[in-house]
């Protein structure tokens, strides 16, 4: 119990329906966090294959749930004010429950931004309260809000996959990087066999960084060509504001994701010099020991 561990939902052809985390609530009892945008679809596919009849019963509760994401390097001096538990003893994707600013709550180090920090989860009615006390109590110290396009730029140098943009249902874990989450050792699961044949072949295109060395943006769509001769495709891409660098990430031709690799990416119909790097784009900030 306590344990947090990151997941995909698949099609039986392999393909990726979601990215989640699953919390161990009990020997025998768990919380799925799935993408807001994927809830109906997500719902769907869990009650199909493990619904009445398939040994689990499902309840959803996003509409009851409401999810504050703390995140930085003082997001645990933050918590730790209003918490009525010591979170500097909660590990890296360990979670406990207690209470933030007098609302129950279950904290859980984990993040979408390469920063250490934590997902505060708490009864809906009460989000705004959370917020607030959290927002007044770091406002000394800068805390502020921030949007999707900050978020996005965090993710982007972490690689951490965006669901619609770098993987979804025409997807193979194994071409974005993600075998590890469905290793066959694991046991049956929904897609194995699909993806297990991919595994034998090899997969034919691998999901890789790319920076570019023309200054230019790689934006979502972009062809990746390599002399003249479209080899892939980039997935999101933007200005690093971290690494002080236009970064992207693209699906390329197996033989091609090497790192050092010099392509092209066609930006509004002109190729800009990139090449494939080492990723993260930047270190991360996780506390994990």
């Amino acid at each position: 119990m306590g344990q947090v561990h990151y997941s995909l939902l698949c099609t039986s052809e392999g393909g990726i329906v979601d990215d989640l985390t699953v919390y161990r609530l009990a020997a025998d009892r768990f919380m799925v966090t799935v993408n807001a945008s994927n809830i109906d679809k997500d719902w769907a596919h869990v009650t199909r294959w493990t619904g009445p009849g398939g040994g689990a019963r499902w309840r959803n509760v996003s509409l009851e749930t409401g999810l504050v994401a703390v995140q930085g390097p003082r997001a645990e001096a933050l918590v730790g004010r209003l918490a009525d538990r010591d979170v500097a003893a909660l590990g890296y994707y360990r979670f406990a429950r207690g209470t933030v600013a007098g609302v129950p709550a279950l904290l859980s180090r984990t993040g979408y931004t390469g920063e250490d920090g934590f997902e505060l989860y708490v009864p809906w009615g009460e989000t705004e309260r959370v917020w607030t006390a959290l927002l007044d109590a770091g406002r000394g110290e800068g805390v502020a809000p921030i949007g999707l396009g900050a978020r996005d730029t965090l993710r982007l140098e972490m690689k951490y996959a965006l669901y619609g943009n770098d993987i979804d249902e025409t997807t193979s874990p194994l071409e974005a990087g993600l075998g590890w989450v469905v290793k066959p050792a694991k046991g049956d699961f929904v897609g194995r066999d699909a993806i297990e044949k991919v595994r034998a072949a090899g997969p034919r295109r691998k999901l890789v960084g790319l920076e570019m060395v023309d200054r230019a943006v790689a934006r979502h769509g972009y062809p990746v060509l390599e002399d003249g001769r479209t080899v892939g495709v980039v997935t999101s891409g933007s200005y690093g504001p971290s690494v002080d660098r236009y970064i992207a990430m693209a699906y390329v031709e197996t033989a091609l994701a090497a790192v050092g690799t010099a392509v092209d990416v066609a930006v509004r119909g002109q190729a800009k010099a990139a090449r494939v790097v080492r990723t993260p784009f930047h270190p991360p900030s996780v506390k994990k020991g």
